[in-house]
């Protein structure tokens, strides 16, 4: 009867460690691993606007990085692209465009955003902060 407790034990001492879990329970070895630049552009012909920022702790040259960093991390999978079959209210929310690119707790990522509708639009509020963006 001794072996089921060392069995057990065993398969306890493999599981995860939450302080090494990232987005959507990607391992990282860093949990501060969080180094992005957002760029910005208005409309179209304009200069984008470009910030870095790093989270745990707040840094780079944004000018509101901790609120950024809160913001991401309350978002519901902030850089998922909507699902192409997603119906979307048709509704513009004017011509400004953003990317977001780098390392989010240790994982790559490359998002795009723009106020094209519904669902965009969501998206992009969603991160607003982030985008350094009033509405």
């Amino acid at each position: 009867m001794l072996v089921l407790p060392l069995v057990l034990a065993s398969a306890a001492a493999c599981g995860t460690n939450d302080a090494n879990v990232g987005p959507q329970g990607r391992s990282s070895t860093h949990a501060s691993a969080t180094d992005l630049t957002v760029t910005v552009t208005a409309k179209p012909g304009a200069k984008p606007r470009a910030w870095s920022l790093r989270c745990d702790p707040a840094g780079g040259d944004h000018p509101a990085a901790a609120k950024a960093c809160a913001a991401l991390a309350k978002a519901k999978n902030p850089f998922q692209a909507t699902p192409k079959k997603r119906m979307c209210t048709q509704i513009f929310g004017g011509p400004q465009k953003a990317r977001i690119s780098g390392t989010w707790h240790g994982t790559k990522i490359n998002a795009s955003y723009s106020r094209q509708n519904g669902c965009e639009i969501d998206r992009w509020n969603a991160i607003k902060t982030v985008l350094n963006q009033k509405a």
